[in-house]
């Protein structure tokens, strides 16, 4: 090769070097401002979540085994004692009781509420409220989940009219007193009836008759999902004030369904319903003004598998 050709084969090796170190070094650039501008559009990445867990249960035992009374306690008959809401203020039929017919672990890592008819055709079934009843959201930047996996009793609207199968949460004061639903707030994190093939998202709030969450109707939303009762779902709320504007969220199988603000019912309605402590409820009613009667031809024993329940917190 002579001098010359390899000269401007030589610049042509430096030129060609040079374009390359460049364009990667922008490459580098850019990647770095679009990782950059990404975390800045994604509060979760920018800011990870760590959550505390104040209360879990997998429900592990043997079949027929009762539940923790730790956790939780049996609601039985028709109402509380003292007696304010006969057919617990809905019109239900059933009798609660604390049998482990209507209530128990199933062996498989479940909890079974089953609803039984005898032959007079009296109606038994399973109510449950979690012990801990101060279950808040806390101060500003927090955030509460309230989560469960729940296969609904297998029914269809030919053998299911009358059911009601619901996990849900009241407002602390339910228990301890100083003020009346559905003024402590009462938080539905699932309700189905009469064997359809959705589930409702609802919040209850203000005073009886109309006010700020429309009684006795409630704030409220449908959430198809697909065979309620041939596999399980995950239904939980998010009650969040670490957003600008405070809210509830409500989920199944993590697709938001229904959010609400205090804008919808008015900030004190909202801090007597959110900002004070709750405890859980898991039941199948049978009967009553949402569902309506069973009949004839309303299936007998046909349970609601509850797989874990969870709270957490953000922290």
């Amino acid at each position: 090769m002579n001098r010359t050709v390899a000269t401007t084969a030589l610049a042509g090796l430096a030129v060609a070097t040079s374009t390359v170190a460049l364009v990667a070094e922008n490459s580098s650039v850019q990647a770095a401002q679009t990782s950059s501008t990404a975390a800045r559009k994604d509060p979760v990445a920018a800011k990870p979540r760590h959550w505390k867990t104040l209360f879990r249960d997998d429900f592990a035992g043997a079949k027929g085994q009762a539940l923790s009374t730790a956790k939780w306690i049996h609601d039985r008959g028709h109402c509380y004692n003292p007696c304010v809401d006969p057919n617990w203020g809905t019109g239900e039929i059933q009798n609660y009781t604390a049998r482990r017919r209507n209530v128990s672990t199933d062996g498989k890592g479940h909890l079974a509420i089953t609803p039984i008819r005898d032959g007079s055709g009296a109606w038994t079934s399973g109510r449950v409220e979690t012990r801990r009843h101060d279950f808040a959201i806390g101060g500003k930047g927090r955030l509460l989940r309230i989560e469960a996996r729940i296969k609904l009793p297998r029914l269809t609207t030919a053998n299911g009219a009358g059911y009601w199968p619901a996990f849900w949460a009241l407002g602390d004061q339910a228990r301890t007193g100083g003020a009346a639903w559905p003024a402590v707030g009462e938080v539905d994190i699932m309700e189905s009836r009469n064997g359809q093939g959705t589930t409702l998202g609802v919040l209850h709030c203000g005073v009886k008759e109309g006010g700020p969450c429309r009684e006795k109707r409630g704030l409220r939303a449908d959430a198809p999902c697909q065979a309620c009762g041939a596999a399980f779902h995950t239904y939980a709320v998010e009650i969040d004030r670490s957003t600008r504007n405070e809210q509830i969220r409500y989920y199944v199988d993590g697709r938001r369904y229904l959010t609400l603000t205090p804008k919808k019912t008015g900030i004190k309605a909202w801090n007597m319903a959110m900002h004070r402590g709750r405890f859980l409820v898991l039941n199948v009613a049978i009967g009553g003004g949402f569902p309506g009667d069973p009949t004839a031809a309303t299936a007998s024993g046909r349970p609601m598998l509850v797989d874990y329940v969870v709270v957490k917190r953000r922290i």
